[in-house]
Order: structure tokens, then C-alpha cells, then sequence
């Protein structure tokens, strides 16, 4: 399922966020690393500046985008769970959590967390596709069900499976040009 987190939404959490005092050129700098590959640098120096500013959102952010990039997921989702404990009118943590539930075949908690992230953003674009992705999945789920409970015999129903089959199949729209800063 081509479920979309928005690590470009790092510059509008630092504008949402209360004043911090985490040098702006430290997140720049771990941002750099990031966009260049070196991911296990970054994420050391994200965990120092966490250190020495626990609650700088930004870098506790980025922290999680980086944990999912290095495919340690359950890690990520600590990091986006205690973000949205901490900062609930946040969007971006709610979204980017839902896109780690809905890629481990959560979808009820990938829909709780879009819900969230919409109720504080209703112009979120990035959890607004991710919400029609995970209605999808679940309409793939109904449908399946349906299929099976029907024996294959329904015509419109095998080709209401297919037709979101290949909705499903598309490439993410663009998802690979957005970078993390």
C-alpha cells in the first residue's frame, strides 16, 4: 500500500511548536546528513541534541523519520507515539505513525491515527491521501471477504476487487521527489 509520511513537514512542525532553543543550524545540520545517506550519523546526533533538549520536537521528529528509514520500525513508532503525547495538536507525528501502522497491516490503527492527524489539520494533503490509501485497503478487505463468501460468482464484485487492485498497483504520485527538509 503506497502509504505517504511527510518528512517535508519538518520546517511547519518548527513554525507550530512552542520557541525552542536548539541551535537551528544543529537541525540543518542532522537534516544534511540525512538527505546525504548517513543515516547512523544523523541519528547520533539527533540522540545528543535529545540529550541536551528532550523535548525539541524538530530533532525528536527527524529522529523518527531516520529510525524509519533505517527500518527499525517499532523504535519509530515510539518516537511518533511520544510526540503525540506531547505535542497532541501536532498533524505530522499522527500521520507518520498511521504510515508505519498501515505498512504492518494495522489498518484500524493507521485510520485512528489519520483521524487524529485530520481533526488538527483538515488540510493535511499527505494524511489525506494516506486516509484514502488505508479506505482503500480496507475496501480491499470487505471485497476479498465478500469474494470468498460469494464463491467467485458475483461479476461486479470480482471486478470492483480489480479495479482497486490496480488503484492499489500505482506508483506513489511523486513520493520519492519530497525531501525530508
Amino acid at each position: 500500500m503506497p502509504v505517504r509520511s511527510r518528512c517535508g513537514a519538518l520546517v511547519l512542525l518548527a513554525a507550530c511548536l512552542l520557541p525552542c532553543t536548539l541551535r537551528a543550524d544543529e537541525l540543518q545540520d542532522i537534516e544534511k546528513l540525512h538527505r546525504s545517506g548517513e543515516l547512523q550519523q544523523a541519528l547520533q546526533r539527533a540522540d545528543a541534541a535529545i540529550a541536551a533538549q528532550p523535548r525539541a520536537a524538530q530533532i525528536r521528529f527527524l529522529k523518527g523519520v531516520l529510525l524509519t528509514d533505517l527500518k527499525r520500525t517499532a523504535e519509530a513508532m515510539e518516537v511518533f507515539i511520544a510526540l503525540s503525547q506531547d505535542y497532541p495538536e501536532l498533524a505530522d507525528p499522527y500521520n507518520n505513525l498511521a504510515v508505519l501502522y498501515a505498512a504492518d497491516g494495522q489498518l484500524q490503527s493507521a485510520l485512528a491515527a489519520l483521524q487524529s492527524a485530520l481533526r488538527n489539520d483538515p488540510t493535511h494533503r499527505a494524511a489525506r491521501e494516506n486516509l484514502g490509501d488505508v479506505y482503500l485497503a480496507l475496501a480491499l478487505q470487505a471485497w476479498s471477504a465478500a469474494s470468498a463468501a460469494a464463491k467467485g460468482d458475483d461479476a461486479l464484485l470480482r471486478r470492483k476487487l480489480q479495479l482497486a487492485r490496480e488503484i492499489q498497483a500505482l506508483p506513489p504520485a511523486a513520493a520519492s521527489q519530497r525531501s525530508p527538509g
